[in-house]
């Protein structure tokens, strides 16, 4: 038979494989995280008719003389360029900025995805529309991350609550103005918390001595009060700061709370002295919740004060092109993409988040459809060399009527 029948045949099966893989990516033009893939081929071997020969004397040297035998797939590979972001505004999607992809688990198997439409489950958990668990690390009850711990499957649970925090310290800012007549009070209050999260006001009052100020702190309903006392140089940098902590109350479960002044001025002209802040706070429930950048999921809590839940965990590869794909826009690592880096957003070559959006498809229309043509073209250019070759052969089998 001619060799020519079967050049064809393997195009066509070549051709075929283009054409099927340049449909699936048309096919997942909108399908979020997709990384469309591109169709390698190679030659097959060759039949040699003459083999080369060296030059001798008299004679110069030969060429082999070969003829292929067709085509086939050399590898089907996968571009992972980046893909457009869609603005979503959907507080449970993320993106991914570089490189990197999200953990999940399913079936107690570990798979990656650059797909992050995600949605919370009836118990609370991250999860990705066919169920599978967003792997990540969740943050004690004072809002930290240990990084070094092993994954988990993320939970924003409704209930999370903020556990209350007992006050231990006011800080107070601002200028006293030193022109101010003797006599002169100003009152600035405060609310401080007792450990079980009850709130009482703190008054701290600032009376003008001949010398500076006289300084008197109370906490309402309660017995704790301190006295003391404040000057400052003519450049209105304090030059004397006598004021002891504010002694506990037991019966309120109220801590000793130690009134910080330094960061007051005593220029002329100016009075600005106000309480910035206090370390402690109600309890609070779980209101919203947002992403930063590295991964972390910030909650909102109804006593307003911001915290973090958790951290969502990012995979890179020596290989990423090595993945499987599982299907559910879901890769499974292989033993040529190398072990999975698990680590932060930001950190090691893995890129942000971004809260709101999601990466759409990477596959480039025009692209696909040029290919298409290609493939098409490809497939009928090989299916004519069948059809000629089947007309030699029709012309040998007619040589015996």
């Amino acid at each position: 038979m001619l060799r020519s029948l079967f050049s064809g045949i393997s195009g066509l099966r070549a051709h075929q494989t283009m054409l099927d893989v340049t449909g699936n990516n048309i096919a997942n033009v909108n399908t979020a995280g997709f990384k469309a893939s591109q169709v390698q081929f190679q030659d097959t071997l060759s039949q040699a008719l003459t083999n080369a020969g060296a030059p001798q004397d008299g004679a110069g040297g030969t060429n082999p003389a070969q003829v292929g035998l067709g085509v086939k797939v050399a590898g089907i590979t996968t571009n992972f360029q980046q893909g457009a972001a869609q603005l979503t505004n959907r507080a449970t999607d993320m993106m991914i900025s570089g490189d990197g992809f999200f953990v999940v688990n399913k079936g107690g198997e570990q798979f990656y995805s650059r797909a992050g439409a995600f949605t919370f489950d009836a118990l609370g958990q991250l999860v990705t529309p066919d169920g599978a668990l967003v792997q990540g690390w969740s943050a004690d009850a004072t809002g930290n991350v240990d990084l070094n711990g092993p994954l988990n499957d993320l939970r924003l649970p409704v209930s999370a609550l903020m556990g209350a925090s007992g006050s231990s310290s006011a800080t107070y800012e601002g200028n006293l103005p030193a022109d101010a007549e003797e006599g002169t009070v100003l009152n600035r209050q405060i609310d401080v918390f007792t450990a079980n999260g009850d709130s009482h006001a703190m008054n701290v009052a600032f009376t003008r001595t001949a010398t500076g100020w006289d300084i008197s702190a109370s906490v309402a309903g309660t017995g704790a009060t301190q006295t003391g006392s404040i000057s400052f140089t003519s450049e209105g940098a304090i030059d004397v700061l006598d004021f002891a902590p504010l002694p506990a109350d037991a019966a309120l479960g109220l801590s000793a709370i130690t009134v910080d002044l330094s960061a007051l001025t005593g220029f002329a002209g100016v009075e600005s002295v106000a309480a910035a802040s206090q370390d402690g706070r109600a309890a609070g429930t779980l209101q919203a919740f947002s992403i930063n950048s590295d991964g972390t999921l910030m909650g909102s809590f109804s006593n307003g004060l911001k915290q973090a839940i958790g951290r969502v965990a990012l995979a890179s590869f020596s290989n990423p092109s090595g993945l499987e794909k599982a299907g559910a826009s879901l890769l499974a690592a292989t033993v040529n993409s190398g072990a999975a880096q698990v680590g932060a957003a930001g950190t090691g070559g893995r890129g942000a988040l971004a809260g709101g959006s999601l990466e759409m498809s990477n596959v480039d229309l025009s692209a696909e459809f040029t290919n298409l043509i290609v493939a098409q073209r490809g497939f009928q250019a090989n299916s004519r060399v069948i059809t000629t070759s089947d007309e030699l052969l029709q012309e040998l089998v007619n040589l015996k009527r």
